[in-house]
């Protein structure tokens, strides 16, 4: 039954054009922040402790504004069924192509470090279609049509995916075969599969993996973040390259995870709106 429902849901949303689906995208992240109010006081207490600077008011409204970018998010995931590959195609530009080529050109594959800023669906779902075999490692949602319905939108454009566990070898093999794996490392993680860096001041519990990964393949890893522009179209912009660890003892891994993190900060920091402020970062503390 739910199945049916998202599908309809699907449809229906495929039919508005892009303005219509920006108008109700807004809506829905309204209602999701201010009617539901889902994690809004973990969220606007996040908001306080990254800009202890900014005013009240500045931190609600970057909390509506928030919410608006996920409630728009969904509206364009539903879209992702049955959109003209076209359309989709022509609402995003790129910045610093260029580096993504130079990489894959050693043959040694390539890492994305990304985040949950933007439409990071979008970006992943997308990326094959534009010459950039990716393989993403996911989480399956609880809800098995809920997942199912996900998957199969996500897959039509051709991306792979690896369990979020016991993934690691088949992610080397990728980059074997000079693919791209991506990496989103803006996530909590339990103390024990997690080590400690500094995210906006705090101390986060961060994966090793992409590090380690890194290290590892010989494979450079290349920050790649999408936001969305006022106009409602996407902006995907490749920084420069950082090359792989030179080993992998504790402190070297420590010491990349802690600059892969600061990339994502510095880049949260110039879009706040368009972070996941609720998810709950760091909610394991050391001891």
């Amino acid at each position: 039954m739910l199945i049916f429902i998202l599908k309809i849901l699907s449809r229906f949303f495929t039919r508005l054009s892009p303005s219509q689906a920006l108008a109700a995208g807004r809506r829905l992240g309204w209602f999701y922040g201010s009617v539901i109010r889902y994690h809004r006081k973990d969220a606007l207490e996040a908001l306080r402790r990254a800009f202890p600077e900014k005013k009240e008011s500045e931190r609600r409204s970057l909390l509506q504004s928030m919410y608006r970018n996920l409630g728009i998010n969904l509206v364009e995931e539903f879209r992702l069924q049955h959109i003209p590959e076209e359309l989709l195609k022509k609402s995003i530009s790129w910045e610093g192509e260029s580096i993504a080529h130079d990489v894959l050109a050693a043959g040694k594959g390539m890492i994305v470090l990304s985040a949950h800023l933007g439409n990071w669906d979008i970006l992943c779902t997308l990326a094959p279609r534009f010459n950039y075999p990716t393989t993403i490692i996911t989480k399956n949602i609880k809800n098995k049509a809920l997942n199912r319905f996900w998957m199969e939108a996500r897959s039509r454009f051709g991306l792979q995916f690896v369990p979020a566990h016991n993934s690691y070898r088949l992610c080397l093999a990728a980059l074997r075969r000079n693919e791209i794996i991506g990496f989103i490392l803006d996530q909590n993680m339990i103390r024990t599969e997690g080590i400690f860096v500094d995210f906006f001041g705090k101390p986060a519990c961060t994966t090793p993996g992409l590090a380690f990964m890194s290290a590892q393949s010989g494979a450079p890893v290349v920050p790649v973040f999408i936001t969305r522009q006022q106009d409602g179209t996407h902006r995907v912009r490749l920084l420069p390259a950082i090359a792989p660890p030179p080993d992998r003892k504790p402190e070297t891994i420590q010491q990349y995870t802690q600059l892969y993190t600061k990339v994502i900060e510095d880049n949260v920091r110039e879009h706040p709106d368009q972070w996941i402020w609720i998810h709950r970062r760091w909610r394991t503390q050391p001891l």
